[in-house]
């Protein structure tokens, strides 16, 4: 099961609107086939396994992270492929989370008297299929927000010079956050100041969505991803009537200026990235961007960078964002691992704030 969730890991950023998942054929405790989905439309997991278990997978066992589909979508139902290849067990480490297909496919599967076991490395194989589960759930995308932090807590000095706070390690495994990813997100300042691509480096193919939050303020036309070539995968949430001559300077660059309601703006631009099946955003910054997240109960997931540094001033994490003691948002901390020079904190939600 390590095995099938290390492979479905692969499709991180490239299946949506379906999660990815990894599957793997075992006979006789030999490897002889592995999968896993690489885009909506194309086979499952459980398919590529197959095939390239071909001839051998009578009496196998098949390791999968998401329990097998049994419904014709775009492609037909893993279920089929399995019983037509004669597999004699089927392991599975989480269950489907639409309501409606639960638990569907593994009783077919025990009603034509192939062994199922189900639970296996559980919390890993939900937490890879968690931002799928909360578009299910919530019909809006699940939100990571990543910070790199000095440790008194500024993300950038007076100046709102953040090059670098990080080091070369943490960067990198930030752009493998990135390709995890549907959407980045990131704010107006952070777009004024640092003039970003947002891209991730390499992108292996992915093409994610790039959103610029902003509340009042103009953005700079020459931006990077404005003028790059992936200006048409730009998208700027804005209030509704917001600079009028520049959404529309924006709109003929090919830039999407999604306007919304001020009073609903994260559940608007929740609906509005989910149509576009978002299942994921990354959300990198600055300040008064996550301090907004955490006020809307939009931060599902927080990547925590704490560089060993002091910078002082007054460009703080959550920007002016204050909560009593009673009421500030609380996390949990899942694990700390060190990143080259900097420490990572991976941390989740006591509570969530849903819609």
């Amino acid at each position: 099961m390590q095995r099938a969730l290390s492979l479905a890991r692969r499709g991180e950023g490239l299946t949506r609107p379906n999660p990815p998942v990894g599957a793997v054929v075992v006979r006789n405790g030999t490897f002889v086939g592995e999968g896993w989905h690489h885009k909506a439309g194309g086979p499952h997991a459980e398919v590529f396994a197959l095939r390239q278990a071909v001839g051998k997978a009578n009496g196998s066992t098949l390791y999968v992270t998401l329990e097998p589909c049994s419904t014709f979508g775009r492609t037909p139902p893993c279920v089929e492929a399995i019983l037509a290849a004669g597999v004699a067990r089927v392991v599975v480490g989480s269950m489907d989370p639409n309501p409606r297909h639960k638990g569907r496919g593994l009783r077919l599967l025990r009603s034509r008297g192939v062994e199922v076991d189900t639970g296996l490395c559980r919390e890993q194989a939900e937490a890879l299929i968690a931002p799928f589960s909360t578009h299910m759930r919530l019909h809006r995308p699940y939100y990571h927000l990543k910070l790199g932090l000095s440790l008194d807590g500024r993300i950038a000095d007076s100046t709102h010079s953040s090059r670098w706070i990080t080091g070369p390690k943490a960067r990198n495994l930030v752009q493998a956050m990135r390709r995890s990813a549907d959407a980045i997100l990131v704010g107006a300042g952070t777009v004024r100041h640092d003039n970003p691509s947002l891209w991730p480096r390499p992108d292996r193919k992915r093409n994610p969505w790039r959103v610029i939050v902003t509340r009042s303020g103009r953005l700079p036309l020459s931006a990077q991803v404005f003028t790059d070539a992936h200006a048409e995968r730009t998208l700027v949430a804005a209030p509704k009537g917001w600079h009028p001559h520049s959404a529309t300077a924006l709109r003929k660059k090919g830039v999407g200026v999604l306007e919304l309601s001020t009073r609903r703006f994260w559940a608007d631009l929740s609906t509005e990235l989910a149509e576009r099946d978002v299942l994921k955003v990354f959300c990198e910054g600055g300040g008064e961007l996550a301090g907004a997240l955490l006020k809307a109960g939009r931060v599902d997931e927080l990547s925590l960078f704490s560089s060993p540094m002091f910078i002082g001033g007054p460009v703080g994490a959550v920007g002016g964002r204050t909560w009593p003691l009673a009421q500030a948002p609380r996390f949990r901390l899942q694990d700390v691992q060190p990143v080259g020079k900097d420490l990572l904190l991976h941390l989740f939600p006591v509570q969530t704030k849903e819609e």
